[in-house]
């Protein structure tokens, strides 16, 4: 009976450790399902969208504008340049919109402003660096839309320097992911977007003040807190609900993912980064110096003709976790290869086809090839031969003069 017991209890513990080790190996985060806003994911190094819901509908942005506010800034200004505030700046903000307190007359660094902009969210920083960078709100607003054309973003349209609310202020989810990325190939933007909290000194006309981002996804401590993310900036206004862009990196994957609309849109974000570090992998689909194919060099010496062309770099791709399925190479070599060919010659490209994304690089030689001598010889041959036909031609001709003498 004890033995029974014995084995029973063994079974019922090896199936216990049998079915964890099952769920932990095979487990991986499924696609969360979101009812409410829009959404965009997408991979920053491919644009690959990861995850999408309602991603060309026109959303309020609300405070995610000044993502576009802070990036102008910086291609505009140096960091120490010191501006003062005016009264038309700080004058308009409306009650219950998010401000640092900036008086008329003081004085503040572009640094300290993007600081305020990004970290704080404050809205009379972005009117006040909207006056300096622009000349005045309304050209700057010129340039924000201009800067939308120029990166193609043709959903979008923007009326203030910081997410003021106007039916004519929009943009989409897939519109700030491409923002987004624009923005992050700016290491200041990169830094500031991912501070935690900012202290500013005193000023001409404050004491020292110091805020806490309102991103607390970036709080360590914080229930929200999720320690891939990087970078990013919150918004809220009553229409356009809470917004939230962030950027995260893990395992060399970075992400962007855009929330609108969205009142849980940090559980959200969370969740579908989550969900993509799970199942999505930056992965070499083929290495540097790999032979994709062999050719033979038109007009080459045989011992050179046979040529491997190789990868001139690796392929980083976004592949789906444990995904090991055999890809198939779409060669384009270029036109009338021949010899003489120098190791490392571009020769072509190739292209790797995957989830939609193709990766190219170039085909290169993997040794130097030298031209047949062939031809070289029947040319020498050739001359030869004529040569030596001219100078039988020419004594053949001298003994016919000697004959005609002697006679």
């Amino acid at each position: 009976m004890k033995i029974k017991k014995l084995f029973l209890s063994l079974t019922f513990i090896f199936f216990i450790i049998f079915s964890n080790t099952y769920i932990n190996i095979s487990s991986a985060a499924e696609a969360p399902s979101i009812d409410t806003g829009s959404i965009y994911l997408m991979d920053s190094r491919t644009t690959k969208p990861l995850y999408t819901k309602d991603e060309n509908t026109r959303m309020y942005p609300a405070s995610t504008t000044k993502i576009m506010t802070a990036i102008l800034t910086l291609e505009n200004c140096d960091l120490d340049e010191v501006v003062t505030a005016n009264y038309s700046a700080i004058s308009n903000i409306p009650e219950g919109y998010t401000t640092a307190d900036i008086q008329i007359g003081e004085q503040l660094t572009i640094e300290q402003l993007l600081e305020l902009l990004l970290v704080h969210s404050a809205n009379d920083a972005a009117n006040v660096l909207a006056e300096y960078v622009g000349g005045s709100i309304n050209s700057f607003v010129s340039m924000m839309n201009t800067k939308l054309n120029d990166l193609g973003l043709t959903d979008s349209h923007f009326t203030n320097a910081y997410g003021l609310q106007d039916d004519n202020h929009y943009t989409t989810a897939h519109d700030l992911a491409f923002l987004m990325k624009y923005c992050l190939q700016n290491e200041t933007f990169r830094k500031i977007s991912g501070q935690a909290s900012c202290a500013i000194p005193a000023t001409n006309m404050w004491g020292p003040r110091k805020y806490d981002s309102t991103n607390q996804l970036l709080i360590a401590g914080n229930e929200y807190y999720y320690q891939y993310v990087f970078s990013g900036k919150t918004g809220f206004t009553s229409q356009a609900k809470h917004c939230l862009v962030t950027a995260a990196y893990n395992n060399d994957l970075e992400l962007i993912c855009v929330v609108l609309g969205n009142d849980d849109r940090f559980n959200v974000t969370r969740s579908l980064y989550e969900y993509a570090f799970s199942n999505y992998e930056l992965k070499n689909v083929i290495n540097e110096n790999d032979i994709v194919t062999n050719i033979t060099v038109n007009g080459a010496s045989n011992n050179t003709k046979n040529l491997d062309l190789l990868i001139s770099e690796s392929i980083p791709a976004l592949v789906e976790t444990n995904n090991n399925t055999e890809l198939t190479p779409i060669i384009d070599l270029n036109d009338n290869i021949s010899a003489p060919i120098s190791q490392g010659d571009v020769l072509g490209k190739v292209t790797y086809s995957i989830n939609g994304v193709n990766y190219t690089t170039n085909l290169i030689a993997s040794h130097d090839v030298e031209k047949s001598n062939v031809i070289s010889y029947l040319v020498f041959g050739l001359v030869l031969i004529i040569f030596i036909f001219i100078i039988m031609g020419i004594l053949n001709y001298r003994k016919k003069v000697n004959n005609e003498n002697q006679i």
